[in-house]
């Protein structure tokens, strides 16, 4: 009886310790910090600026959605030359998303993909990457919108050679929709602004996001066929691509950064099933790749080494603390209020530092994150470990469109140039695209941003 309670007392003590110290040490470090002025003339002229082609892969994407993301990218205003690929994986509504294309079927910079079949995002990026020409490629999810600036302030950060990869900062455009979308646009903003700030202090993001992530194209061709052929146990890994080709990057030598004030909303899961099949793709991903990062910790700062150890170490140990206390009140009949004390302080200073630091007193909400993560994330974490070599992608339909060859691609691309302010020649009931669920801080984010 007594062994329990000691167990349970040692390893919450445990999980207070390393959590008081790794989130310390990473609140100081993703303080900002003054970075240097665009390069002059960034804004203003073309001249000197490197190309930039934007991917967006689709997958029976609501019409709607793919409407406000490609119109997002259509009033960037980024000087240099813009090239837009957008790639139709294989979708079953082809038919319905047809009005978006007819939208932009007269823009020179964009042209569509059809893969004749589902072959996956990962698939459906390299399809277009290797018709590209940029110096610069930008990934963007096909439910996300983003900033007019995203792409110049990504490009500005890119201008150092070493950097081979930038990421925005994520928001939920669906946040205000219900109580689960409002924590995990808080749980966007910590994994941002703590969590990859601080690694970024390093040039070290260990993964660039997949809703609005920027690669230097030299870069990535290099490592294209190493991204395209990832294997775990002999099986082929398909998700988690944005962490994957994130430490294929630094493997290869490169920085990778964060932008704080590249913003780029995307739409999150507004209900429990979805979000933990979503928490448990990203978390199989997550378990994988954390191997090959291991490899890279002893050419990276002391802080990444501690930064592993607490996302891994931290939740085990909780864990351990939950389940402990569990046994307790089970054998003995005895609350163990120093476990229950010491993860509910825990929970209060990390929100009132949250709410602190972000200037908003929402944060003191993310509470609620506590219960749901040792009830249901953990148990899903779990799982994930158990299940490492289960590649399926939990929330999507793989359909394929009639037979007729094992994939046929047709690009369509524009002849003439259409001025992105006209609104001659569009289908009004697609470009009348809902977006006053934005939340207000838009122009002020699935551990978050782990997978896609």
């Amino acid at each position: 009886m007594d062994l329990l309670a000691a167990t349970s007392t040692v390893a919450v003590s445990s999980y207070a310790l390393l959590s008081t110290v790794y989130k310390s040490v990473q609140a100081l470090y993703a303080t900002p910090t003054e970075t240097p002025s665009p390069p002059p003339g960034l804004r203003q002229t073309a001249a000197g600026l490197p190309s930039v082609d934007v991917i967006v892969p689709c997958f029976n994407e609501d019409p709607q959605i793919l409407s406000a993301c490609l119109q997002s990218i259509a009033n960037q205003d980024y000087a240099g030359k813009l090239q837009v690929f957008v790639v139709d994986d294989g979708s079953a509504n082809r038919d319905a998303v047809g009005a978006v294309q007819r939208i932009y079927a007269d823009d020179p910079r964009f042209s569509f993909i059809l893969l004749r079949q589902n072959a996956g995002k990962r698939k459906a990026q390299i399809a277009a990457i290797r018709r590209s020409s940029g110096d610069l490629v930008l990934n963007v999810d096909s439910d996300t919108v983003i900033d007019a600036d995203v792409i110049t302030k990504l490009a500005s950060k890119m201008s150092d050679p070493e950097i081979g990869a930038s990421m925005g900062q994520l928001t939920a455009s669906n946040r205000n929709d219900t109580w689960l979308t409002r924590l995990i646009d808080m749980e966007y903003w910590l994994a941002c602004n703590e969590e990859r700030a601080a690694q970024a202090r390093f040039g070290a993001v260990m993964c660039c996001c997949g809703p609005c992530a920027m690669y230097r194209r030299s870069a990535l061709v290099l490592l294209l066929d190493q991204y395209e052929a990832q294997f775990f146990r002999g099986k082929p890994s398909d998700f988690g691509e944005d962490r994957h080709l994130t430490i294929l990057m630094l493997k290869a030598g490169f920085r990778t950064e964060y932008v704080p004030d590249a913003i780029a909303a995307t739409v999150v899961p507004d209900r429990l099933a979805p979000y933990l099949r979503q928490q448990l793709r990203w978390a199989r991903s997550t378990f994988r790749d954390t191997w090959l990062a291991m490899r890279l910790l002893p050419g990276l700062d002391s802080y990444l080494t501690l930064d592993v150890i607490g996302q891994n170490l931290g939740p085990l140990l909780l864990a351990v603390s939950f389940l402990t206390a569990l046994a307790q009140i089970a054998v003995t009949g005895t609350m163990p209020w120093w476990t229950v004390l010491t993860i509910a302080s825990m929970t209060m200073i990390r929100c009132s530092v949250a709410a602190f630091r972000a200037r908003d007193i929402r944060f003191l909400g993310f509470s609620l994150h506590t219960p749901i993560n040792i009830l249901l994330l953990l148990p899903v974490k779990a799982y994930a470990l158990c299940t490492l070599s289960n590649s399926d992608w939990l929330s999507r339909k793989v359909t394929s469109l009639p037979a007729g060859g094992e994939e046929r691609l047709a690009v369509h691309q524009a002849n003439t140039r259409r001025k992105a302010a006209a609104g001659a020649g569009t289908d009004d009931a697609v470009r009348r695209v809902d977006l006053s669920r934005r939340p207000s801080g838009l122009v002020t984010s699935d551990n978050v941003c782990s997978g896609e």
